[in-house]
Protein backbone atom coordinates (compact mmCIF):
# COMPACT_ATOMS: atom_id res chain seq x y z
CA UNK A 1 0.00 0.00 0.00
CA UNK A 2 1.48 3.47 -0.67
CA UNK A 3 0.42 6.19 1.72
CA UNK A 4 0.86 10.08 1.26
CA UNK A 5 1.36 12.38 4.14
CA UNK A 6 0.82 15.96 4.55
CA UNK A 7 3.67 16.75 6.22
CA UNK A 8 3.81 20.65 5.70
CA UNK A 9 4.34 21.45 9.48
CA UNK A 10 7.76 19.60 9.16
CA UNK A 11 10.00 22.25 9.62
CA UNK A 12 13.68 22.50 10.83
CA UNK A 13 14.21 24.41 13.60
CA UNK A 14 10.34 25.56 14.00
CA UNK A 15 8.35 22.09 14.80
CA UNK A 16 5.32 23.49 17.12
CA UNK A 17 2.75 20.66 18.41
CA UNK A 18 1.11 20.09 15.38
CA UNK A 19 5.03 19.59 13.80
CA UNK A 20 5.90 17.53 17.19
CA UNK A 21 3.08 15.44 16.51
CA UNK A 22 3.39 14.78 12.78
CA UNK A 23 7.25 14.00 13.69
CA UNK A 24 6.72 11.78 16.51
CA UNK A 25 4.11 9.74 15.09
CA UNK A 26 5.64 9.03 11.70
CA UNK A 27 8.84 8.20 12.92
CA UNK A 28 7.31 5.08 14.53
CA UNK A 29 4.15 4.79 11.92
CA UNK A 30 6.63 4.03 9.09
CA UNK A 31 8.28 1.05 11.41
CA UNK A 32 4.98 -0.50 12.07
CA UNK A 33 4.22 -0.57 8.08
CA UNK A 34 7.88 -1.23 6.87
CA UNK A 35 6.06 -3.04 3.41
CA UNK A 36 4.31 0.01 2.74
CA UNK A 37 5.24 3.18 0.59
CA UNK A 38 5.14 6.35 2.31
CA UNK A 39 5.07 9.70 0.48
CA UNK A 40 5.95 12.92 2.92
CA UNK A 41 4.12 16.24 0.91
CA UNK A 42 5.49 19.22 1.96
CA UNK A 43 4.58 22.52 1.02
CA UNK A 44 8.35 23.67 0.50
CA UNK A 45 12.05 22.73 0.48
CA UNK A 46 12.16 20.12 3.05
CA UNK A 47 15.18 18.88 5.10
CA UNK A 48 16.59 15.27 4.54
CA UNK A 49 16.12 14.91 8.43
CA UNK A 50 12.32 14.21 8.10
CA UNK A 51 12.52 11.28 5.79
CA UNK A 52 13.26 8.97 8.27
CA UNK A 53 13.19 5.77 6.63
CA UNK A 54 14.12 3.75 3.35
CA UNK A 55 10.14 3.24 2.80
CA UNK A 56 9.50 7.09 2.90
CA UNK A 57 9.80 9.06 -0.09
CA UNK A 58 9.74 13.30 0.28
CA UNK A 59 7.92 15.19 -2.47
CA UNK A 60 7.61 19.30 -2.78
CA UNK A 61 4.35 20.39 -4.08
CA UNK A 62 3.65 23.93 -4.66
CA UNK A 63 2.46 26.20 -3.43
CA UNK A 64 3.84 27.35 0.09
CA UNK A 65 0.55 27.10 2.62
CA UNK A 66 0.77 29.61 4.88
CA UNK A 67 -1.71 31.46 3.54
CA UNK A 68 -5.62 31.03 3.80
CA UNK A 69 -6.21 31.35 -0.21
CA UNK A 70 -2.95 29.22 -0.69
CA UNK A 71 -4.04 26.77 1.81
CA UNK A 72 -7.26 25.93 -0.66
CA UNK A 73 -4.95 26.15 -3.29
CA UNK A 74 -2.86 23.48 -1.85
CA UNK A 75 -5.36 21.36 -0.49
CA UNK A 76 -7.62 21.35 -3.08
CA UNK A 77 -5.30 21.54 -6.11
CA UNK A 78 -2.26 20.65 -5.72
CA UNK A 79 -2.93 17.89 -3.00
CA UNK A 80 -5.10 15.73 -5.36
CA UNK A 81 -2.61 16.19 -8.24
CA UNK A 82 0.44 14.79 -5.85
CA UNK A 83 -1.50 11.72 -4.52
CA UNK A 84 -2.79 11.33 -8.10
CA UNK A 85 0.83 11.07 -9.27
CA UNK A 86 1.88 9.19 -7.05
CA UNK A 87 -0.77 6.73 -6.75
CA UNK A 88 -1.66 6.26 -3.65
CA UNK A 89 -3.79 4.23 -1.80
CA UNK A 90 -4.44 6.60 1.28
CA UNK A 91 -4.19 10.47 2.87
CA UNK A 92 -3.09 10.95 6.01
CA UNK A 93 -3.45 14.71 6.98
CA UNK A 94 -2.29 15.08 11.01
CA UNK A 95 -3.43 19.06 11.21
CA UNK A 96 -7.08 19.29 11.08
CA UNK A 97 -6.86 20.21 7.10
CA UNK A 98 -7.85 17.54 4.43
CA UNK A 99 -8.54 17.92 0.80
CA UNK A 100 -12.26 17.66 -0.50
CA UNK A 101 -11.05 16.91 -3.75
CA UNK A 102 -9.02 13.87 -2.84
CA UNK A 103 -10.48 10.70 -3.88
CA UNK A 104 -8.51 7.93 -1.79
CA UNK A 105 -9.54 7.44 1.96
CA UNK A 106 -8.77 9.93 3.85
CA UNK A 107 -7.82 9.68 7.40
CA UNK A 108 -7.42 13.30 9.57
CA UNK A 109 -6.19 14.18 12.80
CA UNK A 110 -7.91 17.48 14.67
CA UNK A 111 -6.33 18.52 17.92
CA UNK A 112 -9.09 21.07 18.70
CA UNK A 113 -11.72 23.27 17.35
CA UNK A 114 -10.64 26.22 18.86
CA UNK A 115 -11.75 28.28 15.98
CA UNK A 116 -15.54 27.75 17.00
CA UNK A 117 -15.08 28.77 20.82
CA UNK A 118 -13.03 31.48 20.31
CA UNK A 119 -13.94 33.15 16.75
CA UNK A 120 -12.65 36.41 17.82
CA UNK A 121 -9.44 35.35 18.51
CA UNK A 122 -8.75 34.15 14.46
CA UNK A 123 -7.25 36.80 12.05
CA UNK A 124 -10.78 37.29 9.77
CA UNK A 125 -9.77 35.31 6.48
CA UNK A 126 -8.59 32.56 8.51
CA UNK A 127 -11.76 32.59 10.77
CA UNK A 128 -13.58 32.71 6.74
CA UNK A 129 -11.78 29.73 6.07
CA UNK A 130 -12.09 27.55 9.23
CA UNK A 131 -15.93 28.21 9.33
CA UNK A 132 -16.13 27.30 5.58
CA UNK A 133 -13.94 24.70 5.36
CA UNK A 134 -13.83 22.73 8.78
CA UNK A 135 -17.33 21.01 8.76
CA UNK A 136 -16.81 19.70 5.42
CA UNK A 137 -13.17 18.59 6.13
CA UNK A 138 -14.99 16.36 8.93
CA UNK A 139 -17.36 15.23 6.69
CA UNK A 140 -15.42 14.42 3.84
CA UNK A 141 -12.55 12.31 6.36
CA UNK A 142 -13.10 8.63 6.49
CA UNK A 143 -12.08 8.84 9.85
CA UNK A 144 -10.98 11.38 12.49
CA UNK A 145 -8.15 10.60 15.12
CA UNK A 146 -8.54 13.27 17.94
CA UNK A 147 -6.07 13.59 20.57
CA UNK A 148 -8.53 13.78 23.71
CA UNK A 149 -11.52 12.49 24.40
CA UNK A 150 -12.50 15.95 25.28
CA UNK A 151 -12.14 16.94 21.37
CA UNK A 152 -13.91 13.86 20.52
CA UNK A 153 -17.07 14.79 22.51
CA UNK A 154 -16.69 19.00 21.38
CA UNK A 155 -16.79 17.59 17.96
CA UNK A 156 -19.75 15.35 18.23
CA UNK A 157 -21.54 18.57 20.20
CA UNK A 158 -20.60 21.07 17.63
CA UNK A 159 -20.69 19.68 14.42
CA UNK A 160 -22.94 16.13 14.93
CA UNK A 161 -19.77 14.22 14.05
CA UNK A 162 -20.72 10.60 15.22
CA UNK A 163 -18.54 8.91 17.74
CA UNK A 164 -17.92 5.82 15.56
CA UNK A 165 -16.30 7.87 13.09
CA UNK A 166 -13.57 9.18 15.50
CA UNK A 167 -10.56 7.17 17.80
CA UNK A 168 -8.72 9.12 20.60
CA UNK A 169 -4.98 8.71 20.61
CA UNK A 170 -3.43 11.12 23.03
CA UNK A 171 -0.05 13.26 22.14
CA UNK A 172 2.98 11.69 24.25
CA UNK A 173 6.26 13.37 25.74
CA UNK A 174 9.24 13.31 23.95
CA UNK A 175 11.88 11.51 25.49
CA UNK A 176 14.40 14.81 25.80
CA UNK A 177 12.01 16.09 28.82
CA UNK A 178 13.46 14.40 32.07
CA UNK A 179 14.38 15.54 35.55
CA UNK A 180 17.98 17.61 35.95
CA UNK A 181 20.52 17.18 38.50
CA UNK A 182 20.57 20.59 40.89
CA UNK A 183 23.95 21.20 39.93
CA UNK A 184 22.42 21.90 36.48
CA UNK A 185 18.92 23.24 37.55
CA UNK A 186 21.84 25.77 39.01
CA UNK A 187 23.24 26.30 35.66
CA UNK A 188 19.82 26.79 34.51
CA UNK A 189 18.63 29.68 37.11
CA UNK A 190 22.15 31.09 36.78
CA UNK A 191 21.70 32.00 32.61
CA UNK A 192 18.40 32.80 32.65
CA UNK A 193 16.91 33.94 35.84
CA UNK A 194 19.75 35.46 37.75
CA UNK A 195 19.98 32.49 40.14
CA UNK A 196 16.60 33.11 40.95
CA UNK A 197 13.29 30.57 41.19
CA UNK A 198 11.04 31.04 38.47
CA UNK A 199 7.52 29.99 37.25
CA UNK A 200 7.70 28.79 33.23
CA UNK A 201 5.23 29.14 30.62
CA UNK A 202 6.09 28.16 26.87
CA UNK A 203 3.82 27.90 23.84
CA UNK A 204 2.59 30.31 21.44
CA UNK A 205 2.14 33.81 23.47
CA UNK A 206 -1.57 34.96 22.46
CA UNK A 207 -4.36 36.02 24.13
CA UNK A 208 -6.19 32.23 24.13
CA UNK A 209 -3.19 30.68 26.11
CA UNK A 210 -3.94 33.11 28.35
CA UNK A 211 -0.69 34.71 28.75
CA UNK A 212 -1.74 38.21 29.94
CA UNK A 213 -3.61 36.79 32.86
CA UNK A 214 -0.42 34.70 34.66
CA UNK A 215 1.64 38.09 34.10
CA UNK A 216 -1.37 39.94 35.87
CA UNK A 217 -1.45 37.32 38.52
CA UNK A 218 2.37 36.96 38.85
CA UNK A 219 2.29 40.57 39.29
CA UNK A 220 0.41 40.41 42.12
CA UNK A 221 1.58 37.58 43.96
CA UNK A 222 5.10 39.48 43.87
CA UNK A 223 3.00 42.65 45.05
CA UNK A 224 1.57 40.84 48.17
CA UNK A 225 5.06 38.73 48.99
CA UNK A 226 8.44 39.16 49.36
CA UNK A 227 9.68 36.09 47.19
CA UNK A 228 12.47 36.69 44.85
CA UNK A 229 10.72 34.67 42.08
CA UNK A 230 10.87 35.55 38.24
CA UNK A 231 8.19 34.40 35.19
CA UNK A 232 9.69 33.28 32.21
CA UNK A 233 7.82 32.88 29.11
CA UNK A 234 9.27 30.85 26.25
CA UNK A 235 7.46 30.80 22.29
CA UNK A 236 6.89 32.81 19.52
CA UNK A 237 4.56 36.14 19.74
CA UNK A 238 1.41 34.73 17.70
CA UNK A 239 -1.33 37.31 16.26
CA UNK A 240 -3.70 39.71 18.63
CA UNK A 241 -1.12 39.64 21.42
CA UNK A 242 -2.22 43.57 22.44
CA UNK A 243 -3.70 42.13 25.96
CA UNK A 244 -0.30 40.26 26.83
CA UNK A 245 1.59 43.61 25.83
CA UNK A 246 -0.88 45.94 27.89
CA UNK A 247 -0.35 43.08 30.76
CA UNK A 248 3.25 43.55 30.57
CA UNK A 249 3.36 47.15 30.61
CA UNK A 250 0.88 47.41 33.28
CA UNK A 251 3.18 45.19 35.38
CA UNK A 252 4.71 47.05 38.54
CA UNK A 253 7.35 43.93 38.54
CA UNK A 254 8.00 44.08 35.08
CA UNK A 255 11.91 43.67 35.57
CA UNK A 256 11.02 40.23 36.64
CA UNK A 257 9.03 39.27 33.65
CA UNK A 258 11.21 38.02 30.53
CA UNK A 259 10.14 36.85 27.13
CA UNK A 260 12.59 34.23 25.60
CA UNK A 261 10.98 34.26 22.35
CA UNK A 262 11.48 30.41 20.40
CA UNK A 263 13.53 28.01 22.63
CA UNK A 264 15.90 25.62 21.27
CA UNK A 265 15.40 21.85 22.24
CA UNK A 266 17.82 22.20 24.88
CA UNK A 267 17.38 25.09 26.17
CA UNK A 268 13.25 24.13 26.48
CA UNK A 269 14.44 21.20 28.41
CA UNK A 270 16.48 22.72 30.77
CA UNK A 271 14.08 25.46 31.53
CA UNK A 272 11.11 23.16 31.77
CA UNK A 273 12.72 20.42 34.23
CA UNK A 274 14.73 23.70 36.25
CA UNK A 275 11.52 25.54 37.18
CA UNK A 276 9.78 26.09 40.46
CA UNK A 277 6.28 25.30 38.02
CA UNK A 278 5.33 25.25 34.79
CA UNK A 279 2.36 27.46 34.97
CA UNK A 280 -0.07 26.73 31.72
CA UNK A 281 -3.24 28.41 31.93
CA UNK A 282 -4.74 28.43 28.60
CA UNK A 283 -8.25 29.03 28.39
CA UNK A 284 -8.66 26.00 25.69
CA UNK A 285 -6.55 23.07 25.02
CA UNK A 286 -7.54 20.09 22.75
CA UNK A 287 -4.32 18.12 24.32
CA UNK A 288 -2.38 20.39 26.41
CA UNK A 289 1.38 19.07 26.01
CA UNK A 290 3.74 21.12 28.03
CA UNK A 291 2.03 19.66 31.19
CA UNK A 292 2.43 16.41 30.26
CA UNK A 293 6.77 17.46 29.26
CA UNK A 294 6.77 19.19 32.89
CA UNK A 295 5.22 15.53 34.59
CA UNK A 296 8.55 13.81 32.72
CA UNK A 297 10.45 16.59 33.84
CA UNK A 298 9.35 16.02 37.59
CA UNK A 299 8.23 19.78 38.03
CA UNK A 300 4.80 20.70 39.04
CA UNK A 301 2.18 21.94 37.21
CA UNK A 302 -0.61 24.67 37.83
CA UNK A 303 -3.30 25.00 34.78
CA UNK A 304 -7.09 24.99 34.22
CA UNK A 305 -9.50 23.62 34.85
CA UNK A 306 -11.19 23.67 31.66
CA UNK A 307 -11.32 21.80 28.06
CA UNK A 308 -8.80 19.21 27.93
CA UNK A 309 -6.38 19.76 30.44
CA UNK A 310 -8.32 18.10 33.46
CA UNK A 311 -8.37 15.35 31.36
CA UNK A 312 -4.46 15.28 30.63
CA UNK A 313 -3.31 16.36 34.37
CA UNK A 314 -5.85 13.97 36.57
CA UNK A 315 -4.72 14.72 39.80
CA UNK A 316 -0.91 15.60 39.16
CA UNK A 317 -1.75 19.77 39.03
CA UNK A 318 -3.09 22.50 40.49
CA UNK A 319 -5.94 23.91 39.04
CA UNK A 320 -7.32 27.23 38.60
CA UNK A 321 -10.43 29.13 36.80
CA UNK A 322 -8.52 30.38 34.00
CA UNK A 323 -10.64 33.72 34.08
CA UNK A 324 -9.44 34.40 38.40
CA UNK A 325 -6.35 36.46 38.31
CA UNK A 326 -7.29 35.77 41.64
CA UNK A 327 -7.31 32.22 41.46
CA UNK A 328 -3.85 31.99 39.46
CA UNK A 329 -2.02 34.43 42.07
CA UNK A 330 -3.26 32.23 44.77
CA UNK A 331 -1.57 28.88 43.00
CA UNK A 332 1.60 30.86 42.42
CA UNK A 333 2.07 31.10 45.70
CA UNK A 334 0.86 27.88 47.11
CA UNK A 335 3.44 26.14 45.26
CA UNK A 336 6.24 28.95 46.01
CA UNK A 337 5.18 28.31 50.02
CA UNK A 338 4.26 24.75 50.20
CA UNK A 339 7.28 22.22 49.12
CA UNK A 340 5.50 19.64 50.09
CA UNK A 341 2.66 20.12 48.11
CA UNK A 342 5.41 20.51 45.35
CA UNK A 343 6.66 17.24 45.92
CA UNK A 344 3.33 15.45 45.83
CA UNK A 345 2.20 16.91 42.65
CA UNK A 346 5.29 15.76 41.35
CA UNK A 347 5.10 12.05 42.46
CA UNK A 348 1.58 12.20 41.06
CA UNK A 349 2.80 13.19 37.82
CA UNK A 350 4.68 10.21 37.73
CA UNK A 351 2.01 8.21 37.59
CA UNK A 352 -0.26 10.26 35.71
CA UNK A 353 2.36 10.53 32.59
CA UNK A 354 2.48 6.64 32.22
CA UNK A 355 -0.94 7.16 30.25
CA UNK A 356 0.60 9.19 27.14
CA UNK A 357 3.20 7.67 25.14
CA UNK A 358 3.99 8.50 21.97
CA UNK A 359 4.46 4.34 21.01
CA UNK A 360 0.74 4.21 21.95
CA UNK A 361 -0.43 7.00 19.69
CA UNK A 362 1.27 5.85 16.69
CA UNK A 363 0.01 2.46 17.61
CA UNK A 364 -3.97 3.25 17.75
CA UNK A 365 -2.97 4.96 14.59
CA UNK A 366 -2.12 2.04 13.03
CA UNK A 367 -4.42 0.54 14.27
CA UNK A 368 -7.05 2.61 12.42
CA UNK A 369 -5.42 1.89 8.80
CA UNK A 370 -5.82 -1.26 9.21
CA UNK A 371 -9.56 -1.18 10.21
CA UNK A 372 -9.92 1.74 7.49
CA UNK A 373 -8.12 0.33 4.69
CA UNK A 374 -8.96 -3.94 5.44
Amino acid sequence: MKIAVNTRFLLRDKLEGIGWFTYEVLNRLVKLRPDDEFVFIFDRPFDEQFVTAENVKGVTTFPPARHPFLWYCWFEWAIPGQIHASNADLFISPDGFCSLNVTVPTLMVTHDIAHHHFPEQVPTLARWYYNRFIPRFLKKADHIITVSDFTKKDIEEVYGIPAAKMTVAHNGSRNIFRPLPEDDQRAVRDRFSNGKPYFFYYGAVHPRKNVHRLISAFDQFKKNNSADVKLLIGGRFAWQTGPVKTAYEKAAFKKDIHFLGYLSENDLTALTASALAMAYISNFEGFGLPILEAMHSEVPVITSNVSSLPEVAGEAALFVNPSSVKQIESALFQLWDQPDLRKELIEKGKHQRTQFYWDKTASIINETIDRLMF
